[in-house]
């Protein structure tokens, strides 16, 4: 197949001459190394005082307020803040940076057992809301002046009266209160909603006493303890989930009727602005058909189905709904019913009203309305999916207007009347920049510039770029590192990093195109660092991503390919020297790569590798696979144990003992069925660390994944 490939964008990073030699360590392009935190560009932390347009600068010891010319004057000390607590127990702080504010002149602080909250204007202490030291999953409502916490698993309320209330008990260990629940699926991120006054609560209650305990070892007892997991792998009961209704005034507390079947998934909940109504979007065990559920909050009971969505695939919500300003029943939804996520208008009581956005790009995220409500602003790849920009829509007509203006990723805080807004972005070249942006006048001033931290460091050009797929039809964008001291007459080695799965762009115009400093390092060192988004990979529509659907590793795989006989194309790539490494899903991908393509591939380091999606969990699995039983073909092809035949290359697995995530299990029996069929590999193992290789530890894991490419590629 002839592989068509432009280059989007190139540079080169070196930027005080040829000369330059300055050598890049393990230490500082790994995060836990001693020196990574200098290599990461610059950062300084503005924010809008609530309610206002006013934007103030945070230092370790002073904040400022910031005047329209930039000048600046102190706002809020460090000391000021401290000697609030001179005459208590209270613990000082080290720095103004966890100070969140409530009003333009109001702030809080969260110190071990106390939540304080004090007026800048006066320097006093307003209230003290106390709760045990021991407490997890804090969540404090500034409104009414609750604090929801979890003790001993316990759900407890505390106000500003410092009189803890029991919400609820849990029972036993199976009694999941106040959490994420589905194993934070479905964009859920806490077990705690407030409602819009703060005096009521939703809260999530999850019963794990259906699902199997899963087993993993503490090593570090003198005889080696059993410490247990809930894991539902695919196939296998699911655990059962209900929507707790508490009013912290009343005391009062009742259960949503979300009826049967119990294994199902309840996301994305919202309140109502009147507070007389909890929305849930409901999706079944399967994952191909959501009901929109609207429950009277007065007694539980099922108000209306507004909407329901199905997929021959999956349907995923995981944005719930946001309501208009100044309205109890429109809110916006969105969906990706038109094959490209978009914003939808709904009345409660009219239902659905009309799509907002539209067109063959997807929206990224929601950051709200203006004060009015006629305008919704929201982050997009209308552009193009190398970047992401923030643009507003009317309401009234739909027109879409594009805010942002230099390429690249944008990241961005609106003040509440949306009337101003701060711009963090960077691209390729560019490291970080942060603007002030004012919508209404269309002006920009540049609050900060990071300088480039590889100044002095020479790893040679970073290429942006596509080539098509498997397909023959689709773009798949990539990035291409070359080594320092390029040589185009001479052959190097290839290291392709992977991961290639649903949810992860590894491609993008961000600074260094996305790309993993340990790959500059490689680069450093004389090797090509290759990485490609392929079929299957998030924002570029229903029918790039789900192409996968029941099939996981094919069409991913056949992509990868196109990228490896692209980099076999091109003069300087060594074709007998290509190795590829990923973890997780990009661990899954490695050996699948290595099985399929087993003279290709000459070294591989698979890290937390997936082996056979029948012993994964259920949410993931099941979305992407649908059950062992109901795709046996399917699971057969992706079950990378029966193709350990084919391998060849030099291939190093490495997995944490104690991953809740990927189980030990999968590579586990990878090593048993390559002893089976007399295949050699090599192995390591981190006794006491979970799906990922964190801390300080991460640099010894890339030490052995580095050395590894040394030594056999």
């Amino acid at each position: 197949m002839k592989v068509f490939y432009f280059t989007l964008l190139t540079f080169f990073l070196c930027l005080v001459g040829l000369n330059a030699q300055n050598k890049l360590e393990l230490e500082d392009v790994i995060s836990g190394g001693k020196n990574f935190r200098n290599f990461i560009p610059k950062y300084v932390k503005y924010e809008f005082l609530p309610g206002t347009d006013s934007l103030v600068l945070f230092q370790r010891d002073t904040i400022f307020y910031v005047e329209d010319q930039l000048e600046k004057s102190s706002f809020l000390t460090l000391k000021q803040v401290n000697d609030l607590f001179s005459n208590s127990d209270l613990s000082k702080l080290n720095s103004l940076y966890p100070i969140k504010w409530i009003t333009s002149n109001s702030y809080y602080v969260n110190l071990p057992g106390a939540i304080v909250i004090a007026d800048v204007n006066s320097d006093k202490v307003k209230y003290i809301i106390n709760y045990p030291k021991e407490a997890e999953f804090l969540s404090f409502n500034p409104v009414s002046r609750f604090v929801a916490y979890l003790n001993d698993g316990d759900l407890f309320v505390v106000g500003d009266d410092n009189k803890s209330v029991l919400v609820e008990k849990a029972e036993s260990k199976d009694i999941v209160l106040g959490q994420t629940v589905h194993r934070n699926e479905f964009g859920i991120s806490g077990g705690i909603f407030w409602s819009p006054n703060g005096k009521s609560l939703a809260f999530y209650r999850k019963d794990e006493s259906m699902v199997t305990d899963y087993p993993l070892v503490n090593i570090n007892e003198r005889v080696a303890k059993v410490e247990n997991i809930k894991y539902p792998m695919a196939g296998m009961d699911s655990h059962h989930v209900t929507i707790g209704v508490f009013n912290a005034e009343t005391k009062e507390k009742l259960y949503l009727e979300t009826g049967l079947p119990k294994e199902k998934f309840l996301t994305n909940v919202s309140w109502s602005p009147d507070e007389k109504y909890i929305g849930v979007a409901e999706l079944n065990r399967a994952q191909n058909h959501m009901h929109y559920n609207l429950y009277n909050v007065a007694d539980g009971s099922l108000f209306k189905t507004l909407f329901e969505e199905k997929s021959d695939k999956w349907v995923e919500p995981e944005n719930p709904a946001v309501f208009v300003p100044n309205s109890n029943t429109k809110f916006v939804w969105q969906s990706e019913r038109d094959g490209y996520n978009h914003f939808y208008l709904y009345d409660i009581n009219k239902g659905l009203l009309k799509q907002i956005t539209k067109g063959e790009w997807v929206v990224t995220d929601n950051f709200g309305f203006d004060a009015k409500g006629n305008t919704l602003f929201f982050e997009g790849t209308k552009d193009d999916v190398m970047n992401r920009h923030l643009y507003s829509v009317s309401m009234k007509n739909g027109k879409v207007n594009k805010l942002s203006s230099a390429q690249g990723f944008h990241s961005v805080v609106l003040n509440d009347s949306k009337n101003k807004v701060l711009d963090y972005y960077s691209s390729l070249n560019v490291p970080r920049v942060i603007e002030l942006y004012d919508v209404k006048k269309k002006t920009k001033q540049v609050l900060f510039k990071a300088e480039n931290p590889f100044e002095e460091y020479d790893f040679g050009k970073v290429e942006l770029g596509t080539i098509k797929s498997a397909d023959g039809i689709t773009d798949l964008n990539y990035r291409l590192i070359l080594p320092a001291n390029f040589d185009v007459n001479k052959k190097y080695p290839v290291v392709v990093y992977v991961y290639g799965g649903p949810h992860s762009q590894q491609v993008n115009n961000s600074w260094l195109g996305g790309a993993r400093y340990w790959q500059l390092y490689m680069a450093q060192n004389g090797y090509i660092c290759f990485t490609m988004d392929n079929r299957g990979t998030p924002d570029r529509g229903c029918d790039f991503e789900k192409v996968i659907h029941r099939q996981l590793g094919e069409c991913e795989t056949q992509d990868q390919y196109e990228g490896v006989k692209f980099l076999k194309s091109l003069p300087y790539v060594d074709q007998d020297r290509i190795g590829v490494h990923g973890w997780s899903f990009g661990g899954f991908m490695t050996i699948n790569l290595m099985e399929k393509y087993p003279n290709d591939f000459k070294v591989g380091v698979s890290g937390g590798p997936v082996i056979d999606w029948k012993y994964y969990e259920i949410m993931y699995g099941e979305r992407y696979m649908d059950t062992p039983d109901e795709n046996p073909e399917g699971y057969e092809k992706s079950n990378l144990n029966l193709r350990v035949d084919n391998l060849q290359g030099r291939l190093l697995v490495i997995h944490g003992a104690i991953d809740p995530t990927v189980v030990w299990q999968h590579s586990l029996q990878f090593i048993e069925h390559c002893i089976k069929k007399r295949k050699q590999v090599d192995y390591f193992v981190y006794p006491r660390h979970e799906h990922n290789v964190l801390g300080p530890d991460r640099v010894h894991l890339m030490e052995k994944v580095t050395q590894y490419f040394k030594d056999f590629l």
